[in-house]
């Protein structure tokens, strides 16, 4: 599309962002939706996050999204939804008469891949690896979704704690048990899980494996994308023979929640947009069976 005097302008704030796949998606959104607008990139330090947005505001930008490490200190300068408040993070803004108002799509992203993968997961026990920002998305989907028991594993005893406690008070109904980072303590509660979720980081660098044997029928899903789609957690689920996906029909269907809620219009075509973006990046294509017309 031509830019113009008309064009509005969106974006992602991170440190770093670089590596962000959110303009190709994005920009794919925006011309399949004949929208004049476009989307970019900006490298904001955490030390720089208040006045960053105070710019952002001041330059005209209608809307941004938010990724590492900015998506629970932003939920502190905004006015979040309901959903956001409940996660204690965003990571989608847009601008209104009074300022900032924030969501976390995050969660449906998630959600979105379990419709893909045509799961059921009411009642069933999952197991989540992680207590960050992300394992707290993954979790506000979960209780959506009516799982039975959430196993919450975690390398960091002490987020572990904080995670468990966020989720007793927030979720009260919900079953969630801490469960040891050891190899014998996985290995039970993978083989009795459907759904195998992980948040970690692990896998983001080169050569990393996942620690663990993940063994037992289902799926994997995994919040780290990698341009090849061979994800160290993919790898350890596949080898215990279950179904695994990495994070990037997870991050593109995040994004096409915030593209809906900015343009107030309906979602965009995510598996077109998965197809697009794994021809530009040579991958091999993912096939998700509940993504016909999502």
């Amino acid at each position: 599309m031509e830019i113009n005097g008309l064009t509005k302008l969106y974006g992602i704030i991170g440190w770093p962002v670089t590596h962000s796949l959110s303009p190709l998606f994005q920009g794919y959104f925006i011309e399949d939706g004949g929208i004049n607008a476009a989307y970019v990139p900006f490298a904001v330090a955490p030390e720089q996050l208040g006045v960053a947005l105070d710019g952002l505001r001041a330059l005209g930008i209608e809307g941004f999204n938010v990724t590492v490490p900015h998506k629970e200190e932003v939920f502190r300068l905004v006015d979040a939804d309901a959903d956001a408040r409940r996660i204690g993070a965003v990571n989608s803004v847009r601008r209104t008469a009074s300022g900032w108002q924030a969501a976390n799509t995050d969660w449906r992203g998630f959600s979105a891949v379990v419709k893909g993968l045509q799961l059921e997961l009411q009642g069933q026990d999952v197991l989540l690896f992680g207590a960050g920002g992300t394992a707290r998305a993954v979790l506000h989907a979960l209780a959506i979704l009516k799982v039975g028991r959430i196993f919450i594993c975690n390398r960091n005893a002490q987020r572990l704690a904080a995670l468990m406690k966020h989720a007793g008070h927030i979720y009260p109904d919900l079953t969630c048990l801490p469960l040891a980072w050891t190899a014998d303590a996985v290995a039970g509660i993978s083989r009795a899980s459907i759904l195998l979720i992980n948040t970690t980081s692990i896998g983001l660098q080169d050569g990393q494996l996942f620690p663990f044997l993940l063994s037992g029928d289902g799926a994997a899903i995994d919040a780290v994308y990698r341009p090849d789609g061979v994800t160290a957690f993919c790898l350890a689920a596949r080898s215990g023979g279950r179904e695994a996906v990495d994070g990037l029909p997870m991050l593109i269907a995040q994004g096409a929640a915030s593209f809906a809620w900015w343009h107030d219009c309906p979602l965009p075509d995510c598996s077109a947009a998965l197809n697009h973006i794994e021809a530009r990046l040579g991958r091999a294509p993912l096939y998700l069976p509940g993504w016909s017309g999502l």
